[in-house]
């Protein structure tokens, strides 16, 4: 195989990128809505008129608006048209190894910054691009490192400012790693990621409260809003449960050993997330995730304190006080569904609630790639 040479991707990179296309506005949406059907706009580009996704304006959401917003892919069974004019937009990317199988989605205009690049191939016909070189995890690892960062100088998609140094991992179809990738990368690519996510509480004379943040106004992502006590993203080659004693120290300031003896392993909650404007960067990118959930119970003279810049404070919130800020939009979309599970575990949320049936799926859904 070829040296993977750098110098040359920059130089073959599209001098003026094509932007990302302009999607006509919708009145409606809701990403399941009858009235928001998906037709293809005149002209040679094929490219679907899809709703853009946002936030609900205008009074309290409920529980399933909750939902909506992070499960915000549609499902084929509740809109078919929407679904398959999604399905129909993006571009899969692929491996050769595994020809059958799809490891993410990427937008058309993403997609055609790969065209005439070594190492990848785009195919129009099939919607697909393949990363043709590399036979190992290494050296596919060092091919999608190079072409990011050339990405990256060219300053061209805003995501990337984002730059994080950290690794995500790309499975494929026998949980095998098959490359890895800068996080900030990885909505551009519309792969798998994984996170881990614990929410700390109290319960003091019978009554459950839990300790939730806000995040520094000056993030990058979702700035202002209120978050789980901790979350973080899972790195290459790091346990769930690393994670999360890595991510209680850091946020948090929670003891290492109290979090190793007392955080429970809950289960996992998954989704595929439609990126929106308060997410940053380009709006339209794809993000299908696994958290894993954790819960703490905090002895009373252990308080969760700011130990970085991400976190403004921590507040110990009653259970109406937590239900009316998700009512209010306050919370983070996904944290806000890490909640949801928290209290359906803790028979907060009920089947005598409204949607009970949908929520306890959704909190669940089986996502379309491999994952771990």
């Amino acid at each position: 195989m070829e040296s993977f040479n750098l110098t040359r991707v920059r130089e073959l990179l599209p001098k003026q990128l094509p932007r990302m296309p302009t999607w006509p506005a919708a009145q409606d949406t809701d990403a399941t809505s009858d009235s928001a059907d998906a037709k293809e706009n005149e002209g040679s580009s094929n490219v679907i008129a899809l709703p853009e996704p946002s936030p609900k304006d205008g009074g309290p959401k409920s529980n399933l608006d909750l939902i909506g917003e992070c499960d915000s892919f549609p499902y084929y069974h509740t809109n078919p048209k929407l679904f398959l004019a999604h399905i129909n937009t993006y571009y899969a990317l692929k491996v050769p190894e595994y020809p059958d199988a799809d490891l993410g989605y990427l937008l058309p205009s993403v997609a055609e910054a790969f065209r005439g690049l070594p190492d990848w191939r785009v195919d129009d016909e099939e919607r697909s691009l393949t990363l043709t070189s590399g036979s190992t995890e290494e050296e596919r690892s060092r091919i999608v490192a190079a072409t990011a960062e050339a990405m990256r100088a060219t300053d061209h998609f805003k995501i990337l400012r984002g730059w994080r140094d950290e690794l995500y991992a790309v499975y494929g179809p026998k949980r095998e790693l098959l490359f890895s990738i800068e996080r900030a990368a990885s909505a551009l690519f519309g792969i798998v990621t994984y996170g881990c996510h614990m929410m700390a509480y109290t319960k003091k004379d019978g009554e459950l409260k839990l300790w939730v943040p806000r995040r520094a106004a000056t993030k990058q992502t979702y700035g202002g809003m209120l978050d789980n006590t901790v979350a973080g993203g899972i790195a290459t080659g790091e346990s769930p449960f690393e994670c999360i004693v890595r991510e209680a120290g850091e946020e948090a300031s929670l003891p290492e050993d109290l979090v190793r003896k007392d955080a429970k392993a809950v289960g996992t909650v998954t989704y595929f997330h439609i990126r929106d404007h308060r997410a940053g960067g380009e709006t339209r990118l794809l993000q299908p995730e696994v958290q894993y959930v954790y819960d703490i119970e905090l002895p009373e003279d252990v308080e969760p304190k700011p130990s970085d810049d991400e976190v403004e404070a921590f507040e110990l919130m009653t259970i109406d006080e937590t239900k009316v800020a998700l009512r209010n939009g306050e919370f983070k979309p996904n944290c806000a569904v890490v909640l949801l599970d928290f209290f359906v575990r803790h028979g907060i949320l009920t089947s005598d609630d409204e949607g009970y049936i949908e929520i306890v799926a959704r909190l669940h859904r089986r996502l379309e790639f491999p994952t771990l």
